[in-house]
């Protein structure tokens, strides 16, 4: 068994697990809409979720965009913020804080 994602207009709309002969009887709707995606990001950059857009002219899932003054790069079509995580020893974890759009010691 895969997981396919449901795309309409570049959107995940639903995402199953089947196998391609059962997308293929479009019991599911049309099989030109369900995409493959890899629960182990094997394939297609990323195991989408509803939300998440789906790129064809690079063949590429793309997570949501998970903060506004995240950008995403176009050569790995990941998140990215616009400060580096922190790489301080002394401290285990930092969210983000958008407000600040700075990472701040969780």
């Amino acid at each position: 068994m895969s997981h396919f994602a449901k795309v309409e207009n570049g959107i995940i709309t639903k995402v199953i697990v089947a196998t391609q002969q059962e997308i293929n009887t479009e019991n599911h709707g049309d099989a030109f809409l369900w995409v493959q995606t890899s629960y182990n990001n094997n394939f297609r950059n990323v195991f989408t979720g509803i939300g998440g857009t789906y790129d064809k002219d690079s063949d590429s899932f793309i997570s949501v965009k998970p903060y506004p003054s995240w950008v995403l790069n176009d050569e790995t079509y990941q998140w990215e913020p616009p400060v580096a995580y922190p790489t301080r020893r002394d401290v285990n974890s930092f969210d983000w804080d958008e407000s600040t759009t700075a990472w701040k010691i969780r």
